[in-house]
């Protein structure tokens, strides 16, 4: 019996979008029947992709970026003996931009087999939720709540406490939602670790339901993800095959079923209670608390809303420990975040650390500076509705304690890069901007606010009264963050001050005319 090579080419969507599913069609054509190609999630690398691996016996062995029509050749080069090439970066795992990783939540994403149960198991899968059905749904939340996680949405809240107030809480039914609407530019973790590891996300989600005493649960997709909702889907089959989920989950009492539920492009369902409203078939629009989802959530239940990385990171905690996890980080930001390094950046992708590195660390180390070779000037750290931070604060280490106090937030984890090309007085109008198209409407300070944000931006860049303007700036930013229902209108007014802070200098160049105003079907300005 001929032995076959294997050969593992990313089916992530980042990397099928540059010719992944070519290259591994024409590895397999050129290899015939001594190969076999297994589709994984991406390591990462997102400038090498597609990346391509052979299993060696001295490890797995790295190629990129491959293009189809380069594959005869580097085969004929001796790709499949894992032979140095033009294109070979050496053993995967000692490439730098991976080796100095911590990987917890992406462990098993771009090793394995997304879809293949089996595989999961071969590489640690299901011991924690094993673990979690041998202790006590209080046993269970305090691990959770020793470990230190906290919410990788945004917010930084801790998790296990969030969970303790669901299971104390007494209702006929309760649920897990996880919040999966990723919408933060620049963040692309979420939709990673669903097409590459889904079964992590699953296990975590039934460790959290026996935790509360949850039977039902929900994955909230974004509709723009339509790989992840299909990966997703085929997993839970799988998982249910496999009595990971459904009645008596790995023989035990816990019983609960998962669904996948698709967004319809609102990026105010990435709010939590606005999520919640749009699972129960309402429009998308946010709730007034109290009472809390965690009291009062899904159809009015106690409900437990986490995202993606935070229901990601809680199998681990079980499987090795809440002290193994709490042992990374700094502060009271426990563990690792999943960094994403986005914009113009040379090296784009997935960093993993433990809270504490530098964002001069991850900007310069890990990305190598701008894509264009210019001077980095700005970064924008958590999504559009973060601040903009200069190269003198690069010493600023990845800690929830720290970026507040330094006026900015971690959010997600979305780090993206400018060059010294970039007008920061248009990116502040950007944000005011942004949330005057996805306001949900319900509070005025936001549905308002950020219509006249933009409207003083633009005087202030068309030089009309700048300096009273820029003080009128200020206090609509003020009424905004402390008038607002939810993180939409409270939180868009953070990149409109950190570019006036850091970047002053660029509200007052030359005069940009103001924009001609269009009219909606209504006859309304906008």
């Amino acid at each position: 019996m001929t032995t076959q090579t294997i050969v593992y080419v990313p089916r992530d969507a980042a990397a099928r979008s540059v010719g992944a599913d070519e290259v591994a069609e024409r590895i397999a054509a050129a290899g015939g029947d001594g190969v076999r190609v297994v589709r994984t999630g991406s390591r990462g690398l997102l400038w090498l992709e597609p990346m391509v691996e052979v299993a060696t016996d001295r490890g797995r062995v790295a190629y990129g970026p491959v293009a189809a029509h380069e594959v005869d050749g580097l085969v004929a080069a001796g790709m499949l003996d894992g032979a140095d090439t033009d294109h070979s970066l050496g053993l995967t795992e000692d490439i730098p931009f991976l080796r100095d990783q911590r990987r917890i939540t992406f462990r098993r994403v771009g090793v394995v087999d997304p879809l293949s149960a089996a595989d999961y198991e071969r590489h640690g899968g299901i011991a924690g939720l094993r673990k979690a059905l041998a202790m006590t749904p209080e046993q269970v939340v305090e691990e959770v709540t020793a470990s230190g996680l906290r919410g990788r949405g945004g917010a930084g809240f801790p998790a296990g406490i969030k969970w303790k107030t669901v299971l104390g809480a007494t209702a006929d039914v309760k649920f897990v939602c996880c919040n999966a609407d990723e919408g933060d530019s620049g963040t692309f973790a979420d939709r990673m670790l669903m097409e590459g590891d889904p079964f992590t996300l699953i296990e975590g989600m039934a460790i959290a339901a026996h935790a509360v005493g949850a039977t039902e649960g929900y994955v909230y997709v974004r509709s723009e993800y339509p790989d992840a909702i299909a990966t997703l889907r085929q997993a839970i089959d799988a998982a249910y095959a496999h009595g990971w989920l459904g009645e008596s989950v790995l023989g035990s009492d816990l019983s609960f079923d998962l669904h996948v539920r698709v967004g319809a492009g609102a990026y105010i369902c990435g709010e939590e209670t606005s999520m919640l409203e749009s699972l129960e078939g309402k429009r998308g629009e946010v709730r007034s608390k109290p009472p809390i989802p965690a009291l009062a959530g899904l159809f009015g239940r106690p409900t437990v809303v986490n995202n993606v990385l935070t229901l990601g990171s809680v199998p681990m905690i079980l499987a090795e420990g809440a002290a193994e996890f709490s042992g990374f980080g700094v502060g009271r930001s426990r563990g690792t975040q999943v960094f994403q390094l986005g914009g113009n950046v040379a090296r784009g992708g997935i960093v993993e650390a433990p809270f504490g590195i530098t964002l001069g660390e991850l900007v310069n180390g890990y990305g190598g500076g701008t894509r264009t070779g210019r001077p980095v000037r700005a970064v924008q750290v958590g999504g559009p509705l973060g601040a903009y931070l200069p190269v003198d604060r690069f010493d600023l280490p990845m800690d929830y304690e720290e970026f507040a106090a330094a006026g900015a937030m971690v959010g997600h984890g979305g780090v993206v890069v400018f060059d010294d090309t970039v007008d920061m007085a248009a990116m502040a109008r950007f944000a005011m901007e942004f949330c005057a198209e996805e306001s949900c409407g319900k509070c005025t300070p936001c549905r308002v606010g950020a219509v006249r944000g933009r409207e003083t931006i633009d005087k202030i860049r068309a030089g009309i009264d700048a300096e009273a303007n820029l003080e009128l700036l200020e206090d609509l930013c003020e009424l905004m963050t402390d008038g607002s229902l939810c993180a939409m209108g409270g939180l868009t007014p953070m990149p409109v001050r950190s570019a006036v802070q850091h970047f002053g200098e660029d509200f007052h160049r030359s005069p940009v005319p103001l924009p001609t105003p269009t009219f909606g079907p209504n006859g309304s300005a906008s």
